[in-house]
């Protein structure tokens, strides 16, 4: 059996939406705004929109996420186009709201995220290891260091976000600390090859 689920989405005004959501999905109030618009149904990615897949994601990961969004601290240098679209959407919400959205978010499930990115993946193992220390051996993430689990994002996405922050137009604001001290980590990879060969290999963490 399946439940409705209704998400709105705030650009200029409330745009709604319709989803079917597994039974243990929680069901959201009409005024919150869970981007299914754009990030799917059961939230499971638009790559035509480069909307990533959220299901399953971190409730601390999400919130600081879109506190990140709201504060400003992330979102709006003008390289990162799709963190500007995001910035005004994560703009509109109270506290309260974030945090119900971060619980409401990791409660749903969806497929997981094929690979659509190829890469040398042998290759890749030997440079998540420096990954490893902070993201874990699995990829499963570290709360206490503010590392998310990267078995839930998609490849695309994440060879976005690793250029992202090579190229500083992410983690360039020194109030995000995380992101300042991820934006260090990732100058060892020397040019995108290396970053498609990292991504590759976690790709298969994913599919364990």
């Amino acid at each position: 059996m399946r439940r409705l689920v209704t998400g709105c989405l705030v650009g200029l005004a409330f745009i709604c939406v319709t989803a079917f959501a597994e039974d243990e999905m929680p069901v959201p109030a009409d005024d919150f705004i869970y981007c299914t618009v754009c990030h799917g149904v059961q939230l499971m990615g638009n790559p035509i929109i480069k909307a990533p897949r959220l299901s399953g994601m971190e409730p601390w990961y999400v919130e600081h996420q879109l506190q990140n969004f709201k504060k400003e601290i992330r979102g709006l240098h003008v390289d990162d186009a799709y963190g500007y679209e995001m910035q005004p959407m994560a703009a509109a919400l109270s506290d309260e709201q974030i945090g119900e959205v971060a619980v409401f978010v990791n409660a749903t499930r969806s497929p997981k995220a094929e690979p659509t990115i190829s890469g040398d993946a042998e290759k890749g193992k030997t440079l998540y290891a420096t990954c490893a220390a902070c993201h874990g051996v699995d990829g499963e993430g570290n709360e206490a260091l503010g590392s998310p689990d990267l078995r839930i994002a998609n490849d695309w996405y994440l060879v976005t976000q690793l250029k992202n922050f090579k190229s500083g137009s992410r983690g360039n604001n020194p109030a995000n600390i995380n992101g300042m001290q991820m934006r260090a980590s990732v100058q060892f990879l020397a040019d995108d090859e290396a970053i498609m060969d990292v991504v590759s290999y976690i790709t298969t963490l994913q599919n364990k």
